[in-house]
């Protein structure tokens, strides 16, 4: 059974799936198959005897990516394994308040808010948050939205509305003095203020946000040991992807939950970073490798995407981010090398304004999609840096006649 699970792995993958003993770190470029690693190690785990299924804990970061990882778990095994701990981050702190929320005074029928349903709380109850440094003139709501945004960064450093205040309270007079504008202090006490006054109309209205829910599961953990005991003992593995967009309050978590044994595995890769915005925190790689001296590292190079004239070019690119990268740090070579052997063509264009990047871009995708009857429209992808400019509907419409399928996306 071991030796079905591996045989279709190369080397580098095969180490990661058979390491499972231990804190592991996998740096998994792009293409690499982090994906299937983490599936067969899975499925690894699950071949022992030993191993029920309830004892794996699998946390990603996106819904897709765990619908994914379940979805070829479950093609791979002959019968199905209900048990199984696979979902993001949000919904596993979810699970686990609504089975233990109680203990900590929660409501177990909470609702959960969007940043949307987060800022109309606010704005129906805006007489009661007693604004002075942030009074509204004007438009009565135009701090809501920054507020949201300040309250969810918060929570994602395990940052309560007591530990704010208290910080704000022991704000020296230099530290004071030292900022520019109205008193800081006094601005960091109204904020306090405010975001206690956030979380109590939260549970007034029986709700939590996102943030509350590792806020919340790390309360419970903390405060009720047994509780905390209850998981441990479930939970001997633990797998972690996409790492490098955990922030810091989801790594303590993981921590939490891993000891005493530490079988974790964590999945990620600096340079794939994109949620640093919303609180991810690339250091918790590193922090991982001081927090796990002992750690193994496998490094997965070996890429089924790209060929290597692309993988190449990518890589002179990264470099210049150096000293800042993993790669540099733990003194590792995340060099890729091309599973598959033809090289890709690789053209870059230049023009003069947004208006005509639109209209020549497009222009190149009709002139190949014209030169090849197998290409189909959705074999086409537009990335963008910033919000795409207004006239791109209706140049595509001029010269293509109608809205072809063509995938853009802008971050």
């Amino acid at each position: 059974m071991k030796e079905e699970i591996l045989k279709s792995l190369n080397n580098a993958q095969q180490a990661a799936v058979k390491n499972t003993d231990g804190p592991l770190l996998i740096v998994a470029g792009a293409g690499t198959g982090k994906t299937t690693v983490i599936t067969k190690k899975i499925l690894y785990l699950l071949s022992q005897p030993s191993i029920k299924a309830d004892n794996i804990l699998a946390l990603t970061f996106t819904n897709k990516a765990s619908e994914e990882i379940v979805e070829r778990v479950e093609q791979e095994l002959a019968l199905g394994y209900y048990d199984l701990w696979i979902a993001t981050f949000h919904s596993f702190a979810e699970r686990i308040l609504k089975a233990e929320g109680l203990e900590i005074g929660l409501p177990t029928d909470f609702k959960l808010l969007t940043e949307v349903g987060s800022y109309l709380l606010l704005r129906e109850n805006l007489s009661k948050l007693n604004l002075d440094y942030y009074s509204p003139r004007g438009n009565p709501a135009k701090f809501l939205t920054a507020l949201v945004s300040h309250f969810s960064r918060l929570k994602d450093e395990n940052i309560t509305p007591l530990e704010y205040l208290d910080y704000a309270n022991n704000l020296s007079q230099d530290q004071d003095n030292k900022m520019s504008g109205a008193s800081e202090k006094s601005r960091l006490l109204e904020l306090a203020s405010v975001y206690h006054s956030y979380q109590k109309l939260l549970l007034e209205n029986s709700a939590l946000d996102f943030g509350d829910l590792i806020l919340y599961c790390l309360e419970l953990f903390k405060k009720r040991p047994q509780v905390l005991k209850k998981y441990q003992t479930q939970f001997k593995y633990i797998l972690v992807d996409e790492f490098q967009d955990t922030n810091w309050a989801q790594y303590q978590l993981v921590k939490m939950l891993a000891k005493p044994e530490n079988n974790l595995t964590v999945v990620g890769d600096d340079n794939q970073s994109i949620y640093r915005f919303r609180g991810a925190a690339m250091s918790n790689i590193l922090n991982f490798k001081k927090d796990y001296p002992r750690a193994q590292t496998v490094v997965l190079t070996e890429n089924y995407r790209s060929s290597q004239n692309i993988l190449d070019s990518a890589y002179d690119l990264i470099q210049n981010n150096n000293p800042r990268t993993l790669e540099a740090t733990l003194k590792i070579s995340k060099k890729l090398t091309a599973f598959n052997q033809p090289n890709g063509q690789i053209e870059v264009m230049a023009y003069g304004n947004a208006n005509q990047e639109v209209g020549l871009v497009l222009a190149k995708i009709k002139e190949l999609k014209q030169a090849d009857i197998k290409v189909s429209w959705n074999d086409f992808a537009i990335l963008a840096r910033t919000n795409l400019p207004k006239p791109w509907k209706k140049i595509i419409c001029l010269i293509f006649g109608y809205l072809p399928l063509v995938y853009i996306v802008s971050r």
